[in-house]
């Protein structure tokens, strides 16, 4: 048939048209005009078109890429490479070029969103995509071999200059040896310090706990953070992702604290707090194991893409931003120095390499905290803090003196010899279940944790997509991830059994430590939560955890919570982040998230109320005031609370806008799982993620779960 046929009409190519000669302008114009072509659209800000290098010195042989400056030296062409890996969603298809002269060399650079192709290509199992029609209607050109001609350079969305397998120093299978598995374990571990034990020292104060409490939770939460990796590891995803108390449980947790009924009580309010905290914890950690195990979660994860999970975790560190600073400004020499010296550790100085470790931007967080800590007992040990005729031990209330009214702050929380946390803990503690007493239940606060484990199980999806881009082959089947979650669910009720105060769950900083350590390795993951395990044991380690004086944790939630949204949005690299439909839904999501949990929080408070609560904990009190006031209390405690959790908004509003707004799969950036039958016939992606001790032949029938 003809091409004047009306029915039958040519597919539009690539507007403007791509030239057919060299990708390169021609070098007699372009060298004297400096012409370097751009292009513009909505399109992610990765996906330029070309990236063109500097010159090539002859004299230079050897080439190494530089990780951080995004610059490349130059090598000698090899004979013969290996032809790049197949794209898989996230990173970035890169085409051989033939360099038209030796002091120019062309990269060009494609990204693909579903799998490595355009929205109209094939793909197999393996998010591999068939020669076909590319992105914009371009048509796809075959990969090959390179010759001795031509230089590869993959150019990834991080800033990182090399191949995948180039920037990672071991990857998930690798094994070492002892003693550097056992370093880089250590040093994985010690980076996420901020997130394993933070959270304790702001819960256990909240439930009135003293710092003897706070210790015992310290400990047990090392020791449950631990056992669970290791579970996760052997029997879960199977990625190196340490589980610990994640951000998503605080703020309910913090509203279940500060419950109506839970402010009248009188003695020991840490312990009925915590039973009602377990209760809630392990009906939740049971229905996320049911969502998991069920095959449930490989379907619902065909609604979490990354326009979903973007928004969900970054509102999961906006939204402490009343406890943030004001807790800082309890005393603003300490706080602040603390906040400045994380950012010089992980800005200024992350170039710094000793012994080839960039320690500075590894160990920004402890480093931080260690000189600022050394700083302050100084200070204290000098006598700035101590003032004459007045007793840090008098509560504030009973303190008569104008004197010591005036300088009561800078006692309270500048003083590091406040806390007899270290003094008070034993030498040797065996956390054990059930240690606070029996698990109280109460329906509405569990179900407001049974929606907290959805937004948990949408954290963990994010992190097994973009560390199996790290660390493994492929990425897993739905299955796995179906697995993970599971075990999450499990370990959760460990959690819940033991007394953490919060559930167990992937931790979002896992991604951004395996980027920064280049450290993969699954058996370094599990020696290093043997190591917690044992210093678990050791209660004095949890006492001088306990003993950080609070506005120094304080400090360190600040930048926490900070690289916690900003982890969140980094999800955006995988779909077109400079779409106007992307943009519009991200927008939206953020901004109700915050807007739509103020009217909650502010609801029935006028400026003469009376709160029993401090300024920094107002907005986890909503229970006992909020808009919705049925017959019903459990239903009006339910919905109040979970309306007031800025997670939870984000969510909502972005799962509704991102699958009901038409968009193709490209500009979504939709997650490109590995497919099950493609997966068996792949050994690596075998090896990555089947069950060890043949377990999975044993649940070989269960299909929807891992194989």
């Amino acid at each position: 048939m003809s091409n004047s046929d009306p029915k039958v009409r040519p597919r539009p190519g690539q507007w403007p048209p791509a030239p057919e000669s060299a990708a390169m302008p021609p070098s007699s114009w372009a060298k004297r005009t400096g012409f370097r072509p751009k292009f513009s659209g909505e399109t992610n800000a990765s996906d330029s078109g070309q990236i063109s290098l500097p010159p090539r010195p002859k004299e230079q042989k050897d080439s190494q890429p530089d990780v951080e400056a995004g610059r490349v030296r130059t090598t000698t062409p090899q004979p013969k490479l290996a032809p790049p890996p197949a794209a898989v969603n996230g990173t970035d298809k890169v085409l051989v070029v033939p360099a038209e002269n030796k002091d120019q060399t062309v990269v060009k650079r494609r990204r693909d969103s579903d799998g490595g192709n355009g929205e109209g290509a094939k793909k197999d199992g393996l998010g591999h995509g068939a020669y076909g029609v590319g992105q914009n209607g371009a048509p796809e050109v075959p990969r090959r071999e390179v010759t001795r001609n031509e230089e590869v350079i993959y150019v990834e969305d991080d800033g990182f200059i090399g191949g995948r397998q180039t920037h990672m120093k071991y990857e998930l299978r690798d094994t070492p040896g002892l003693v550097p598995i056992g370093l880089y374990g250590f040093q994985h571990y010690l980076s996420m310090l901020g997130s394993l034990v933070l959270i304790p020292l702001v819960i256990v104060p909240a439930m009135g706990g003293t710092h003897e409490d706070t210790s015992l939770v310290v400990s047990t939460v090392l020791f449950v953070s631990g056992v669970t990796t290791l579970l996760h590891t052997s029997f879960g995803s199977r990625l190196p992702l340490i589980q610990g108390p994640s951000f998503v449980y605080l703020a309910p947790v913090l509203a279940i604290i500060n419950s109506p009924e839970f402010q009248r009580l009188n003695g020991n309010n840490f312990k009925h707090i915590m039973k009602e905290l377990q209760g809630a914890i392990i009906i939740a950690s049971a229905f996320q194991t049911i969502l998991g195990y069920s095959g449930l979660m490989s379907v619902f994860l065909r609604l979490i893409n990354p326009v979903v999970v973007a928004p969900t975790i970054a509102a999961v560190g906006l939204s402490f931003y009343s406890y943030g600073f004001p807790r800082v400004g309890t005393c603003l020499e300490i706080g602040a120095v603390q906040i400045l010296l994380v950012i010089m550790f992980s800005l200024y100085l992350r170039k710094i390499s000793v012994f080839g470790h960039r320690i500075f931007l590894i160990y920004a967080v402890p480093l931080g905290l260690a000189i600022t800590w050394a700083a302050a007992f100084l200070l204290t040990e000098a006598g700035v803090y101590s003032y004459k005729g007045c007793d840090v031990n008098v509560p504030a209330s009973n303190i008569i003196s104008e004197h010591c009214r005036k300088h009561v702050s800078s006692m309270k929380h500048c003083r590091v010899d406040t806390s007899y946390a270290l003094k008070s803990s034993p030498w040797f503690r065996f956390p054990h279940p059930l240690q606070w007493g029996t698990p109280v239940f109460e329906w509405k606060m569990a179900l407001v944790m049974c929606a907290v484990s959805i937004i948990s199980s949408v954290d963990s999806v994010g992190s097994y997509h973009a560390s199996s881009l790290l660390a493994a082959s492929r990425p897993p089947t739905p299955g796995v991830v179906s697995r993970g979650i599971g075990l999450e669910g499990l370990c959760s009720v460990l959690a819940g059994l033991w007394g953490t105060g919060t559930g167990s769950t992937t931790l979002t900083e896992n991604v951004h430590t395996i980027a920064v350590t280049k450290m993969g390795s699954r058996r370094a993951v599990e020696l290093g939560a043997c190591a917690l395990i044992l210093l678990s044991l050791i209660g004095k380690v949890g006492g001088f955890i306990a003993s950080i004086p609070e506005v120094m944790v304080a400090a360190l939630l600040c930048f926490m919570w900070a690289m916690l949204s900003a982890l969140g949005l980094s999800n955006l690299r995988y779909s077109e982040a400079g779409s106007s439909r992307n943009i519009i839904i991200v927008g939206l999501s953020l901004f109700f998230s915050l807007s739509v949990p103020a009217y909650f929080q502010q609801y029935g408070i006028s400026p003469d109320t009376n709160l029993s609560v401090p300024s920094y904990l107002h907005p986890y009190i909503v229970a006992s005031h909020g808009p919705f006031r049925s017959k019903y209390g459990g239903l009006n405690y339910f919905l109040n609370t979970l309306l007031s959790l800025n997670m939870v908004i984000a969510f909502l509003v972005a799962i509704i806008l991102d699958n009901t707004v038409p968009g193709s799969e490209q500009e979504r950036g939709v997650y490109v799982w590995s497919e099950t039958e493609a997966a068996r016939r792949e050994p690596a992606i075998t090896k990555d993620y089947e069950l060890p001790f043949r377990v999975s032949r044993i649940f070989r029938w269960v299909k929807w779960v891992g194989f």
